[in-house]
């Protein structure tokens, strides 16, 4: 990102607080202004007090002194509080951006950015933006107030030594110009490590029964290791570089200060200079020392946050692939009727060149109950997927009462279909808070019979607290059976007219699997259901079948007429058949 755009970004991100900011770099103002009017009170009272000596000029100095001096130190507090308050207002500003953004994206695109990545931009890059509109905001206003309001008065006082005090500074930013790519470059390399570290911490922990199931601990050990290595082999190149530059500019910056008291002294000796304007001067060339050396932090404070800023720019520019049409149409759960039609629907997964859908036809009536089988790869799953628009289809494939689903809302199209994938999610929270994810404010009746129809109500009345129970992250505490049921009641609940089940029940026996999808004609109206499985003796119970190959569907029927016609939905029960007697 081009220098210019990254400051545009910066203002964007400020304009909202810029009441707080105006106010902030005014009170700097002022603070600057006093540190000014200071010197000039000292250089008086020492002109005068060199004529005649007098203790109550000492004592009304002393006192000015002290006052604007806490005027400043109060003013100044002010001026902390309103840019650091900006820099946290800005904070919270891009975390609920950058959350309700990734919210607005398909699931392809977290297959391809990780997790830990993700979560190390909206931390640990959204804090350095926060320091570099709180401290560096602060610290650059500050030293432009300091030149702007000093060098005018110093030049009154004595050109020659103000321009042979400044001498040094050109040498200071060329140091500066000659670092900043290079302190660029390396916070970047930091940053890329922490991410790394917390993508292997994510899935070290995600992970964590596989990880001992294969006694990989130390394995993972090094790999950490590795990472953590390059990690503060990243930060000790980064430090060598301040190290180099801060101490130069710190060094640079009090060499003014010998300069005006090397010639200023020998000045005040010939008589060309007041000993009041040598106090000012050097006054001055001390108030220019600090935020001259604290350029160097500055300068890694904005370093850092135009590094994050480019990062998290990398988020937010990304454009939802799937989204709502130009000329959406609106279709109200209640008026839904669940028939599904698919016309030539083909879809290719990016990067692919092997169609994982190809010219699939079919029509389910509303109310009917289709199980999809076919070999693990044969599209079964793309096929779910795409049915609530979780895949980025082509317009005129896929038709939800006769209506392109690509036309309908989403909101509108994901509230009439109810989809329990494979991986049956659940939060970290209680049984019952899973079961109404949908449907937050559901009564503990409603949510017990979704569980009954899901058949796992009589199995949560043994848990300790029933359905207070806490399940752990991703549902641990459960079996997969219990998983699987439990997120099945969670589709449930919300009585959707569309329920697509996509291998849900693969972790349930065959007699229990029955039982559910004899329940599913249940609820305020019978569903339609498209039952994906590998569970044969199931399928039968459906209405219908639809066999599919190698992304395409080669035969539908009864399980009556499909056992009566060679194909193969006839191998895969042969070879159902002979696994039941195995077992």
């Amino acid at each position: 990102m081009a220098k210019s755009r990254r400051l545009a970004t910066l203002f964007a991100y400020l304009r909202p607080h810029w009441r707080e900011v105006t106010l902030g770099i005014i009170a700097l103002l002022i603070v600057n202004g006093l540190g000014v009017y200071i010197p000039l009170l000292i250089r008086a009272c020492v002109d005068q007090l060199s004529i005649e000596f007098s203790l109550n000029q000492v004592r009304n100095l002393v006192l000015q002194i002290v006052l604007f001096s806490s005027a400043m130190w109060l003013i100044r507090m002010a001026s902390r509080i309103w840019l650091f308050g900006v820099g946290r207002q800005v904070e919270f500003d891009l975390k609920q951006r950058i959350f309700g953004h990734l919210l607005t994206l398909e699931p392809s695109y977290f297959a391809s950015n990780t997790v830990g990545d993700l979560i190390s931009r909206a931390t640990s890059d959204v804090d350095n933006i926060r320091r570099l509109l709180g401290f560096a905001v602060l610290s650059i206003a500050n030293t432009i107030f300091a030149y702007v309001l000093t060098l005018p008065v110093m030049l009154s006082l004595s050109v020659d030594l103000t321009l042979a005090s400044l001498a040094v500074y050109p040498v200071m930013f060329f140091l500066v110009h000659l670092f900043s790519d290079r302190l660029r470059s390396e916070q970047l390399g930091v940053q890329e490590r922490l991410s790394d570290i917390s993508e292997l911490i994510q899935e070290d922990v995600s992970g964590i029964a596989l990880i001992k199931i294969y006694s990989q601990e130390e394995n993972e050990r090094r790999a950490f290791a590795s990472n953590n290595r390059q990690l503060l082999q990243a930060n000790l190149k980064l430090a060598k570089s301040r190290n180099t530059l801060f101490p130069l500019i710190g060094g640079l910056a009090t060499v003014s200060s010998f300069i005006i008291i090397w010639l200023g002294a020998t000045r005040i000796v010939n008589g060309s200079l007041a000993v009041g304007d040598f106090i000012a001067l050097l006054l001055y060339v001390e108030r220019l020392v600090f935020p001259t050396a604290l350029l160097g932090f500055t300068i890694t404070t904005y370093q850092r946050g135009e590094v994050s800023i480019d990062r998290l720019e990398a988020i937010l520019s990304v454009k939802p692939k799937i989204k709502d049409a130009s000329d959406v149409i609106h279709l109200p759960r209640e008026q839904v009727k669940g028939e599904l039609r698919a016309k030539n629907l083909s879809y290719t997964y990016p990067g692919s060149t092997t169609p994982a859908l190809e010219d699939v036809n079919f029509t389910i009536a509303p109310g009917e109950t289709v199980a999809i089988v076919g070999a693990i790869g044969s599209g079964k799953s793309t096929l779910a997927n795409a049915v609530p628009r979780l895949l980025d289809i082509e317009p005129g494939q896929l038709f939800l009462d006769g209506v392109d689903i690509t036309k309908i809302a989403l909101a509108d199209l994901r509230s009439a279909i109810a989809y329990v994938p494979q991986d049956s999610f659940l939060f970290s929270t209680t049984i019952k808070n899973n079961i109404r994810y949908g449907d937050p404010v559901s009564e503990q009746q409603e949510v017990e019979y979704a569980a009954k129809m899901a058949q796992i109500h009589q199995e949560i009345t043994y848990f300790p607290q029933n359905y207070e129970t806490i399940v752990g992250e991703r549902g641990i505490t459960l079996s997969g059976g219990q998983r699987q049921r439990t997120a099945l009641a969670r589709a449930m609940l919300v009585d959707a007219p569309v329920l697509i089940l996509d291998d849900a029940l693969s972790s349930v026996d065959n007699q229990t699997a029955t039982a559910i999808l004899r329940n599913l004609s249940g609820g305020k109206q019978r569903k339609t259901v498209v039952f994906i499985t590998h569970q044969l003796s199931a399928a039968a119970a459906a209405d219908r079948i639809l066999v599919m190959d190698k992304g395409k569907i080669v035969q539908t029927g009864t399980q009556i007429e499909l056992l009566q016609q060679p194909g193969l939905y006839r191998t895969l029960w042969s070879q159902h058949q002979v696994e039941e007697l195995l077992h």
